[in-house]
């Protein structure tokens, strides 16, 4: 957009979306965005939000202050789901876990997510609840999507909000992201951003967070205790075993003292 109202950067504190936020501030991207957002659920890995820390500390340095950061919250969304209460302390609105009628609605990415995020810009153009956008106002998100995530790519279901994805428009995929990353700041490290206990977390992941962050594993395994008879009477599990997750195997073949032979397959052709 030429001029919106409000140009906002949607910061996830992820991979892409930290990435994205650095080069705007390097104006190696832009227009500059007026702010970045963070949409707290109450309930990521410590390390995300020391990196957050770091991150907002930076952008404020490269920018001296032109582009804002800012957190928001719809509450703590693993006391929320234990309470059964959704943001507004109302009708449950759930985190996708599985039970055997199999995986749940993904309601919480609205509701603690998309719905701040939302209400924190609808503040900052001077709009009072149930208040319409005016046509004259007119706001760009940005969002931290790369070429290998396009499924993702949506546009925004309200008229005076345009989406755009400048990772997508420069062509860069994850990896050229941590390439970016680590060369502008060797030594540290990127941090995937999501809830300690969501249920979308793949098995390499599980793995990673019982070996390197035992803490945060721990209250995985908690609230996925607390959270298994629902009010409807149905069982449910973070993992999709249907197993309590600190009963899952997460061991690969390595941890098993086998031989990964596709690690080892001289090409790395066979399942690609």
């Amino acid at each position: 957009m030429n001029k919106p109202t409000l140009r906002v950067l949607s910061l996830g504190a992820g991979v892409q979306s930290t990435v994205m936020a650095l080069m705007a501030a390097k104006g190696e991207i832009g227009p500059l965005p007026d702010v970045c957002i963070f949409a707290d659920t109450q309930w990521e890995p410590i390390g995300v939000y020391e990196h957050l820390d770091w991150l907002e500390s930076e952008i404020k340095r490269l920018t001296n202050g032109r582009m804002a950061t800012c957190r928001v919250t719809a509450g703590n969304i693993k006391e929320d789901h234990i309470a059964g209460l959704n943001t507004t302390g109302q009708r449950f609105a759930g985190m996708p876990l599985f039970s055997g009628a199999g995986m749940g609605r993904r309601q919480c990415t609205n509701e603690y997510k998309i719905q701040p995020l939302k209400k924190k810009v609808r503040s900052m153009l001077g709009l009072e609840k149930g208040q319409r956008v005016p046509k004259t106002q007119q706001v760009e998100t940005w969002l931290g999507i790369s070429t290998d995530e396009s499924l993702r790519l949506k546009p925004s279901r309200d008229k005076w909000n345009t989406h755009r994805w400048p990772l997508i428009e420069e062509g860069m995929a994850r990896h050229h992201c941590h390439t970016w990353f680590n060369n502008h700041y060797p030594g540290r490290t990127l941090k995937k951003s999501a809830c300690i206990g969501c249920p979308f977390h793949n098995d390499l992941m599980w793995r990673d967070m019982k070996i390197s962050d035992p803490e945060s594993f721990a209250e995985a395994v908690d609230f996925d205790k607390q959270i298994r008879t629902s009010q409807t009477g149905k069982e449910q599990f973070v993992h999709r075993s249907l197993k309590p997750l600190d009963e899952v195997d997460f061991r690969n073949l390595e941890d098993k003292g086998q031989l990964n032979m596709f690690n080892n397959e001289c090409l790395g052709m066979c399942g690609v």
